[in-house]
């Protein structure tokens, strides 16, 4: 069984820096549809075990969330929450500190799924998930959708309205230069 039929992979054009706020809600697709390869790896792990198949779904998911994930946080991070978080509206204030506080949580839980992956990766994985991977993946998996419910409903629209043009193409311009220096995130 290949890849595209076990488990499909998932492949969507880069997003354009030059409109940054649809670049973002992009990556939350690929977010969400790394998420779901990730469960459906642990499904076809215990189905068919591991194979050619699993290794390569669960390098696909360990290369987004080691490396385009962190730089969409830094993006958001750099580039969004500041201008909210000065212009102190109270529940935007406490939307971006609740954003803060999930991408901390999502760092720790980041560090429990990681080394799993890892392992599946490897040519002689071997075994069904255990329970604490389990627990771990689905940890992973239900922090994100209350997050980017959050971001695309209230703080990218308020954020991306308060930046402005002028803002939002130079949070673009530097958006795209992080992806540039030593890394190909996939973003």
């Amino acid at each position: 069984m290949t890849q595209s039929a076990a488990l499909p992979g998932f492949h969507s054009p880069a997003a354009n820096f030059e409109a940054p706020h649809d670049m973002l809600l992009a990556c939350h697709e690929r977010v969400q549809r790394s998420l779901d390869l990730l469960g459906r790896l642990v499904a076809h792990i215990d189905k068919h075990g591991h194979d050619a198949s699993s290794r390569s779904a669960a390098h696909d998911v360990l290369r987004y969330f080691t490396l385009a994930a962190p730089l969409h946080h830094q993006d958001e991070e750099l580039h969004l929450f500041p201008a909210l978080l000065a212009q102190g509206e109270p529940a935007l204030v406490a939307a971006v500190q609740q954003l803060q506080q999930d991408h901390v949580a999502m760092e720790r839980l980041w560090g429990a799924v990681k080394p799993i992956l890892e392992q599946w990766t490897a040519p002689d994985s071997a075994g069904s998930p255990s329970q604490s991977a389990r627990d771990a993946i689905a940890a992973f998996r239900a922090i994100y959708p209350a997050h980017i419910a959050l971001e695309n409903s209230t703080v990218f629209p308020a954020a991306f309205t308060l930046l402005g043009a002028d803002a939002s193409a130079l949070a673009g311009q530097e958006m795209q230069a992080r992806r540039r220096v030593g890394h190909n995130s996939g973003e």
